[in-house]
């Protein structure tokens, strides 16, 4: 028995764990779970636990529908709240198929199979520190969540304005319990919403934080009787929610987007990445902002990125450099919302960047002024790109890249378009509200 396995089991004997959830994504960022009760703890450790993967979005068909989940044993905690028989714990899991091969539609699967590649290009690690943004909303006395936002604050405020202080300390705590290292916590620009930023790991593990992240910020939040949510744009009128996503690469424990004999301190490799993730910024977009909604928030005026550049200090383009170098020099995709599924964007960005390393691909001129001000013909004279407007246009783009489906892989790349072309013929056949104010008297 290895060591990693007799302390989950201690744990579990000590904490009285009477229930154990499988946790996994599906390609559209959705958390699912097969929940066992203890009992079960030695299949599970075996990596014989089966379910039916043909009710999961993207995943198989009925006739193919037997599938294991195999535990990252890494990931085993225990929740602090307890059900009416005893404490829960989790594991997250990769998905295989019944022939015991790693399953082509899972997500965390298919981000490890680009960091294969990327350690083929000589890169041992892939960082990732995130920062995603929330809203809170006031739960309807039925439990629904309704549109009264908790507070009225604004960046940086503190209470009483910020009616939200005490569910993010509640969170925080939370948060740190289970091993996160939380950076800062803090109100932002829009009213009701929030930011917790925990700091950089190794991709995967940061992107199984930020799905633990988000059930922890559910529940803490139903527990104050209000409603949490990643969606991008829930509110007209004021700032959308983001999900930064502050990337590096390193070798040999060294960090390869560094270079102190340059002028601001990158490297070539940085150059590269930066351009690589320029070129195809347009066509994963459909990956980083995947909802219709996402595309509410990627407009001008609200501190969105909506416009193909990048810069070291200014927060209109796509791409920022922060100041701090070393070992925390970073590449900054400012894209990124957080209804995207984690291990896919992921996989898109790096891709792009790999893309820039591989062909010596070299950045457009920084961009210093503020992009939101120019006009389109200023735009256009500087050689700024802008991200598609629409869902629909971003699955286009999408659809035309090689080197962002390669990153997906067929299973994921077909069902992915398959499920976000409903989605957009859904919205785009619905007569909504604006268009009765608009035009039902008028014509």
């Amino acid at each position: 028995m290895t060591k990693k396995r007799e302390e989950i089991l201690e744990i579990i004997k000590k904490e009285n764990v009477k229930y154990i959830r499988l946790q996994f994504t599906d390609i559209t960022g959705t958390i699912k779970n097969v929940e066992v009760p203890v009992s079960q703890i030695e299949k599970v450790l075996d990596n014989n636990m089966m379910f039916d993967g043909s009710s999961i979005e993207g995943f198989v068909r009925i006739e193919e529908s037997d599938m294991y989940l195999y535990p990252d044993l890494d990931t085993f905690l225990v929740f602090s709240w307890d059900s009416d028989y005893g404490k829960v714990a989790r594991f997250i899991c990769d998905v295989y198929d019944v022939d015991r091969k790693p399953f082509a539609g899972d997500p965390r699967g298919n981000l490890k199979r680009m960091l294969a590649r990327m350690n083929e290009l000589g890169y041992d690690t892939l960082n990732l520190g995130p920062e995603p943004e929330f809203f809170l909303f006031k739960l309807k006395e039925n439990g629904e969540p309704s549109l009264e936002l908790n507070d009225h604050g604004g960046y940086f405020d503190l209470a009483p304005v910020d009616l939200g202080e005490n569910v993010r300390r509640d969170i925080v705590l939370e948060l740190e319990r289970l091993g996160f290292d939380i950076e800062a916590s803090h109100h932002e620009v829009a009213p009701g919403q929030h930011e917790i930023d925990f700091k950089y790991t190794d991709v995967i593990s940061a992107c199984d934080n930020i799905q633990t992240f988000k059930l922890i910020v559910k529940t803490i939040a139903r527990k104050h009787g209000l409603h949490a949510t990643f969606m991008p744009k829930p509110i007209y009128g004021i700032n959308g929610s983001g999900m930064h996503c502050n990337i590096s690469l390193f070798k040999d424990g060294e960090n390869c987007f560094y270079d102190p004999k340059s002028n601001n301190g990158l490297s070539k490799d940085a150059y590269s990445f930066i351009a690589g993730v320029l070129k195809h910024a347009r066509s994963f977009t459909a990956v980083c902002n995947p909802t219709v909604n996402s595309y509410k928030r990627l407009v001008p005026g609200y501190e969105a990125p909506c416009y193909v550049a990048w810069s070291t200090s200014n927060r209109s383009p796509l791409i920022r450099i922060p100041a701090s170098r070393g070992k925390s020099t970073r590449v900054e995709v400012r894209s990124v919302d957080p209804a995207a599924n984690p291990y896919l964007a992921m996989a898109t960005i790096l891709a792009a960047g790999l893309d820039g390393i591989e062909n010596n691909l070299e950045p457009m001129h920084e961009v210093n002024s503020n992009i939101y001000v120019m006009t389109k013909e200023e735009r256009i004279l500087e050689g700024i790109d802008e991200l598609p407007s629409t869902l629909y246009t971003a699955l286009k783009e999408l659809a035309n890249s090689s080197v962002i489906r390669e990153s997906l892989g067929e299973h994921i790349f077909h069902n992915f378009i398959e499920a976000k072309s409903i989605e957009w013929d859904a919205f785009r056949t619905r007569v909504t509200d604006w268009e009765i104010e608009q035009y039902l008297k008028q014509y």
